[in-house]
């Protein structure tokens, strides 16, 4: 009985730099860039310690154009690792490095195939019986859909189809390369290695379509764990998947209700332990947390009057818990209790300062003077671009008002 493990990895982004925490701590943000690099080297380590048969990377090892050589020597001495160990790798081209998009090359290891994008073509590993089928992408826009372009299968052999494609279309990422799980099943493949949608995602276990998603989230659109694949073979058959979680950072959304909270102090108190149960998490990798604050709260004027105030707060509570839980954003999205207004000692109750304000909110010659000052700020953004300041006016005078009131409270934690 012939038995072997392969690795399927895809989306690697070697040189993307990880967004949310650069212009607060340089150090935190040159440590989250380097997550992604440590994420691949893992994976090559575990590939040879458990002596896989082949890795495959199914598009975007890199991100880009190289601005400099390091980003491609560090892929080559990686993969000078597996070739060392007699591990064969394959790869695709995605429409982050295709052909026409990384003009810097680096000489790779004999070991190392890169399907060609002028045509589908065949790789062939004899001594397991293993036919591979990929076709990079000559340009970043492919819209043609590649898949039907794959040679078919070999017969006897354990095929697999390596596929960078949007296939049945995610709504998350561009349409590359379009497929459908049907136009998979027709090539006749035992596995079909996909590549671009940045989740883990079975399409389908008879045959085997699977994206394992990317190596390393990169921003707080990219949530949970990530990594690659090992697959297990024998005689021919997939006979089981198995998830590689390598990454070395991870993003993740925290809501907090404030329902109740009296005061800023109670506020964090309450944000504390909603973030303790994420220590696991953090256990041996970074961890950045967007926070977002709701709920109705006496303290909602004053947590918007010291927004600076309440992030070094809260960032402070998620160092108790955790060295590397980090506060990549917060939102405050509460609300004053019904009724209650918060107004500086010895205000009249006749004179209502939440009232007052909302009147002015509501006045029309303030309104058109506030769109026209707005676009005086727009039109002074870098290259004129466009803002979405004005379609946010509501949102902007309802914070307004907040840290006027919370500051007419004069309190503090």
């Amino acid at each position: 009985m012939t038995r072997f493990t392969f690795i399927h990895a895809a989306d690697l982004h070697l040189g993307s730099p990880l967004a949310g925490l650069a212009a607060r701590d340089a150090e935190i943000a040159r440590r989250f860039a380097s997550a992604g690099r440590r994420a691949f080297e893992d994976l090559v380590t575990l590939a040879i310690e458990r002596q896989v048969a082949f890795l495959i990377v199914a598009g975007d090892v890199y991100d880009g154009d190289w601005a400099d050589h390091a980003i491609g020597l560090f892929f080559a001495r990686q993969v000078a690792r597996l070739d060392r160990a007699g591990i064969p790798v394959v790869l695709v081209r995605g429409n982050h490095d295709a052909e026409s998009v990384v003009t810097r090359t680096i000489t790779l290891p004999e070991g190392v195939r890169t399907f060609p994008a002028a045509r589908a073509d065949t790789h062939r590993l004899d001594g397991l019986k293993v036919a591979l089928h990929g076709r990079s992408f000559p340009n970043r826009a492919v819209e043609e859909n590649l898949s039907l372009t794959y040679p078919p299968a070999v017969p006897g052999w354990f095929n697999v189809g390596v596929l960078h494609t949007s296939c049945t279309g995610h709504a998350a990422h561009a349409t590359y390369a379009p497929c459908s799980v049907a136009d998979l099943r027709a090539r006749g493949y035992d596995y079909w290695a996909l590549g671009h949608v940045h989740e883990y995602l079975e399409l389908s276990q008879d045959p085997w379509i699977l994206f394992p998603g990317n190596l390393q989230g990169r921003s707080i659109r990219e949530c949970g764990p990530k990594g690659a694949v090992a697959v297990d073979v024998a005689d021919g058959r997939v006979t089981g998947v198995r998830r590689l979680i390598v990454d070395h950072a991870r993003f993740h959304h925290l809501g907090v209700a404030l329902d109740g909270c009296g005061t800023e102090r109670e506020a964090v108190s309450a944000v504390e332990a909603a973030l303790r149960p994420l220590a696991d998490i953090a256990y041996g990798r970074l961890l950045a947390v967007r926070v977002h604050l709701t709920g109705a709260t006496a303290a909602h004027d004053r947590l918007a009057a010291d927004r600076e105030g309440l992030t070094a707060e809260i960032q402070a509570a998620a160092h108790r818990i955790h060295d590397d839980i980090w506060l990549e954003t917060l939102t405050i999205a509460t609300r004053r209790p019904r009724g209650a207004v918060d107004g500086p000692p010895g205000f009249s109750a006749a004179i209502d300062p939440a009232t007052l304000l909302a009147e002015i909110d509501r006045d029309p010659e303030f309104r058109a003077r506030a769109v026209a000052a707005l676009a005086e700020i727009t039109a002074k953004l870098p290259g004129g671009e466009e803002s979405e300041l004005a379609a946010d006016l509501d949102a902007l005078c309802a914070e307004a008002e907040a840290v006027i009131l919370g500051r007419l409270s004069g309190r503090s934690c």
